[in-house]
């Protein structure tokens, strides 16, 4: 049903007649009532009679005001609304991101965003690479941050940032004063691992594997304030991102190299609301700075 036929009707409830509904919306006489007759037509019923000089609500026009109210009320708070996603002025972004990117990437990203943009929500999940990836592909999240390569061919995918793994240490800890070690060094000493099984995790073991050390992991936690704060505790090592890392001692490990690229998944049969489309390229310029400090 057209609106403006409603609103024509809605005016004549207010103003009372036809005459002052006509001056009220701009129109003549004339034309306004050839709405009415064809809102008339429409709806198979008569909405106005004849009363003395002008016109009254049928028991079928008091229905299409009661009702035709709610329905203009919430087209135009429609409208507003989408007037006010159009303006990033509201809306929600739905991304997903590993313990790194909730953390210590997201966080920053998101406060520069909302400075702009505080009508804007975020909901934030939480999980490894690639459950991430399922979320995003289930359409749970619109954005997920993760360790690439990705493995589903559905997903788009933007190079974020290459994240180094560094090995941080209690600040009691034996090798925490010699700062510069060799491979060797580690064996038998106490490690806080990722859960067994996330990418960050398999990414590790594979590279002290392949240095010759066995990893001797004595706890296995998801959060990385959790694996930092039992790394002080517990006077233990833990191998970590260098953007978690800051202000701690990093033990460095001659002849051993630990990166990670980090990237932005999205469907690829599916486009961004405006507001993930815009944070997207906040998170982007996000990574940049966070590279270019090394």
């Amino acid at each position: 049903m057209d609106l403006l036929l409603v609103r024509s009707l809605l005016s004549v409830a207010r103003e009372g007649t036809i005459g002052r509904a006509a001056k009220r919306l701009g129109v003549s006489q004339s034309a306004l009532s050839r709405r009415l007759q064809q809102l008339s037509e429409v709806l198979g019923a008569e909405v106005l009679s004849p009363h003395g000089r002008g016109v009254v609500l049928t028991e079928a026009g008091r229905l299409v005001v009661a009702e035709g109210s709610a329905l203009v009320e919430r087209y135009e708070r429609m409208r507003a609304e989408l007037v006010a996603l159009g303006k990033l002025e509201a809306g929600t972004v739905r991304i997903g991101g590993g313990a790194t990117a909730v953390s210590y990437l997201l966080p920053r990203a998101m406060a520069r965003f909302r400075v702009r943009h505080p009508g804007v929500k975020f909901r934030l999940e939480e999980a490894g690479s690639r459950e991430v990836e399922a979320a995003v592909l289930e359409d749970r999240v619109e954005l997920g941050v993760v360790t690439l390569p990705v493995r589903a061919r559905e997903l788009e995918v933007r190079p974020l940032l290459r994240d180094r793994i560094v090995l941080v240490a209690a600040t009691d800890h034996p090798l925490a004063k010699k700062r510069r070690v060799v491979p060797g060094d580690l064996a038998g000493h106490a490690l806080i691992g990722f859960e067994g099984g996330s990418a960050i995790r398999r990414l590790i073991d594979g590279a002290l594997a392949s240095a010759g050390v066995e990893a001797n992991v004595v706890m296995e936690v998801r959060s990385i304030a959790a694996i930092l704060r039992l790394v002080d505790s517990t006077s233990s090592l833990a191998f970590v991102s260098a953007m978690s890392a800051e202000g701690r001692p990093v033990v460095e490990v001659r002849g051993l190299t630990i990166e990670r690229e980090l990237g932005l998944v999205t469907r690829r049969d599916r486009a961004l609301s405006r507001a993930a489309a815009a944070f997207a390229d906040e998170l982007a310029k996000a990574a940049g700075r966070v590279e270019r400090r090394g």
